[in-house]
């Protein structure tokens, strides 16, 4: 997770001029340039969402920290076991897959003979049975894409 030291040192001005507002959540044009700055990372995109999202300057220093030292964040302390992920991720498909099938399986209003059509769900809200910090960190691994709101997808092929 090597960055451009440009990155890091627009980042830092850019916090600067954040700290520089009363309110820090006042400071949109500064957080925008962060979030278009922190989207050409490798750092987990839900956790860039929801540091710009809820403009948390704290949590934008440590973003800024991880893109400094990115040895130190490579793997969090408490990341989850690759059974677990494993086990998740099973989840995760067969929950997406029940979700179509519902989906698909809906009478049309204009006859009740109609077979239904072919679901375009692609995101669901994952299964609760694992912690939050299971599905960062298979969006970490890239094997789920975060896309907001609690929803995350299989990532594209």
């Amino acid at each position: 997770m090597a960055m451009a030291p440009t990155t890091v040192t627009k980042l830092d001005e850019l916090m600067t001029a954040i700290r520089g507002y009363d309110d820090p959540r006042r400071a949109a044009g500064e957080w925008r340039q962060v979030y278009r700055l922190l989207q050409k990372t490798e750092l987990p995109s839900a956790r860039v969402t929801h540091v710009v999202g809820m403009r948390d300057v704290a949590g934008l220093t440590e973003l800024i920290d991880q893109l400094r030292a990115p040895a130190a964040a490579a793997a969090p302390p408490d990341a989850p076991s690759a059974e677990t992920c494993r086990r998740a991720l099973r989840a995760f498909r067969k929950r997406l897959a029940l979700t179509r099938l519902d989906d698909e399986s809906r009478i049309s209003s204009h006859s009740p003979l109609s077979k239904g059509t072919e679901s375009r769900l692609t995101a669901i809200i994952p299964p609760s049975e694992w912690p939050e910090s299971v599905w960062e960190e298979l969006v970490r691994q890239g094997r789920l894409r975060y896309i907001g709101h609690g929803f995350y997808e299989l990532p594209k092929p």
